[in-house]
């Protein structure tokens, strides 16, 4: 079964990683103050989850995970990317681009599809690449 885990970074400056999709029997969330510690966070869950079920009968269902992050996370999870460079190939001033991933600033509809699209062919440039 597919479920999508939003990683979105909080008002008070923690992550939060959680499932969008509501189950009938659990739930699953995890919580850190960068996005890495609440991916990580979010699979302690998933086990501690998996074995609770167990213990009482039951089987928690597969499950294949996407992310869906919210700017700030992403660059805090894939923080070996050069977020200036990201904004120089999406057509956004690497300082407006910083601010966006440290969320100084909040990008519109517009600038966040630029950044969607261009990452969007950041990996798939990458996905045909060999060493």
């Amino acid at each position: 079964m597919k479920a999508t885990v939003i990683v979105e970074k909080n008002p008070d400056g923690t992550y939060s990683a959680y499932m969008e999709e509501d189950m009938p029997d659990f739930g699953l969330a995890g919580y850190g103050n960068s996005a890495k510690e609440a991916i990580d966070d979010f699979y302690v869950a998933v086990d501690e989850t998996a074995q609770y079920m167990r213990s009482n009968g039951k089987e928690m269902p597969e499950l294949i995970f996407t992310f869906l992050y919210d700017l700030q996370s992403f660059f805090s999870y894939f923080s070996y990317l050069n977020i200036s460079k990201v904004g120089e190939k999406s057509g956004i001033s690497p300082s407006l681009m910083r601010q966006y991933a440290s969320g100084a600033s909040k990008a519109g509809p517009k600038q966040y599809e630029k950044i969607r699209r261009t990452i969007g062919e950041m990996v798939s440039e990458l996905s045909m690449a060999s060493i």
